[in-house]
């Protein structure tokens, strides 16, 4: 850490060259002695990076800010808050600190925390800019987490981890590949703590991560973030020998709305018919799909499935707390009956299980972006159609 960032002329320059050239700055001659150009540059581009993720920080002085990566690479505040009602016990350790987001909302609720990051300078950052932010009952560790937890002589209630899927420089899929291998080492964390927090990327696929995990999952939480999948949390116990639950968890301003449920459920239930559309029309939030509950949802909610390919539902009447998009059907048509005619106006635009993508159908039938009601085209009984409709919520 260059301590010289702090005086506050420097901390003015960086503020007040928020939404300045970044480039320009780090090719340019810096105006401090003690402090480059790149360091000006890296202050300027990361504390703007932070500003809608990490609004905590952003809105905190004598924040000291990494490089773009760590920034990129870090939870955002949302997400830290969500995994922050995951721990249990009251003594935790996060073995992937970093930047300290998670660190820093994970400590909210235990009463003492370990921070773990073997890179010396991000380390101390974090610590910095937690004690800046007023934590008191966080133990900083720089040092490789493996090493640290065989050396440790005592126990956690929860570890959480994040393994780092880059790898060399390299981006990696598999569970095997990050750092820290979590399968291998999950005999390791078990030793020192009875219940694991493992963050791993929504694009990993659900039944490959409960197949490696061996049966330990307890429960996993799909997260999305106004309709974006985030993150897999998988909750892990050595002495788990009950059917994971899947908590699909959808975050939207500041409601969460949650469905739970476990594959059994969804492989015992059965749709036997498809409807038309009726009255209004349901599609579940990413992390419903993520999930794989397409007959589960359909059940709890009393809907029916418009197609046995088609993840869009409806019902007569309106269905309170669904977890994901809910629209009023104004009229719908064959799909065939609205190409022969020319609709004008402004329209969002939405292709599911569709042969036209949204962006071919919105030059072909010349339709533009806009307005507050929707074109949906989808297949509905096998039959392609067309639903106008406004959003509800």
């Amino acid at each position: 850490m260059n301590t010289a960032l702090f005086h506050p002329a420097v901390q003015k320059y960086i503020i007040d060259n928020l939404h300045a050239d970044v480039h320009k700055i780090m090719l340019g001659k810096s105006p401090f002695e003690g402090v480059s150009a790149r360091e000006l540059a890296e202050q300027i581009d990361s504390r703007r990076r932070s500003e809608k993720k990490l609004p905590t920080w952003f809105a905190k002085e004598g924040i000291y800010y990494p490089p773009k990566l760590s920034v990129e690479q870090t939870s955002s505040e949302i997400t830290a808050a969500y995994k922050s009602g995951l721990m249990k016990g009251r003594n935790a350790i996060d073995l992937t600190g970093g930047f300290g987001v998670d660190s820093y909302y994970l400590s909210k609720t235990v009463e003492s925390l370990v921070h773990v990051e073997r890179n010396k300078e991000l380390s101390e950052i974090a610590e910095h800019n937690l004690r800046i932010l007023g934590t008191d009952n966080i133990t900083f560790v720089n040092d490789d987490s493996l090493p640290f937890l065989k050396k440790h002589t005592g126990r956690f209630d929860t570890i959480y981890v994040d393994p780092s899927r880059r790898v060399e420089n390299k981006k990696v899929f598999l569970l095997e590949e990050t750092e820290p291998n979590v399968i291998d080492n999950l005999g390791l964390f078990f030793s020192v703590a009875g219940r694991v927090v493992v963050k791993t990327s929504p694009m990993l696929d659900i039944q490959a991560g409960l197949k490696a995990f061996k049966g330990a999952t307890e429960e996993l939480h799909v997260v999305s973030v106004k309709n974006d999948c985030k993150e897999l949390l998988w909750v892990l116990s050595a002495g788990n020998h009950r059917e994971a639950k899947i908590v699909c968890s959808a975050i939207g301003g500041e409601r969460t709305t949650r469905f739970t449920f476990t594959l059994s459920d969804e492989r015992n239930e059965h749709i036997s018919t498809y409807a038309r559309p009726l009255s209004f029309l349901y599609e579940p939030d990413v992390a419903v799909l993520k999930s794989g509950a397409f007959k589960t949802i359909a059940k709890r909610f009393e809907l029916l499935k418009l197609g046995a390919n088609t993840h869009l539902y409806t019902s007569g009447d309106l269905k309170e707390n669904f977890p994901g998009k809910v629209f009023k059907i104004v009229f719908w048509e064959a799909y065939r009956e609205f190409s022969r005619k020319r609709t004008s106006g402004s329209f969002n635009v939405v292709s599911r299980n569709f042969p036209l993508s949204t962006d071919q159908l919105k030059k072909k039938h010349k339709l533009s972006d806009g307005g507050n009601d929707f074109l949906l085209f989808t297949t509905s009984n096998d039959q392609l159609v067309t639903i106008r409709a406004e959003r509800i919520s």
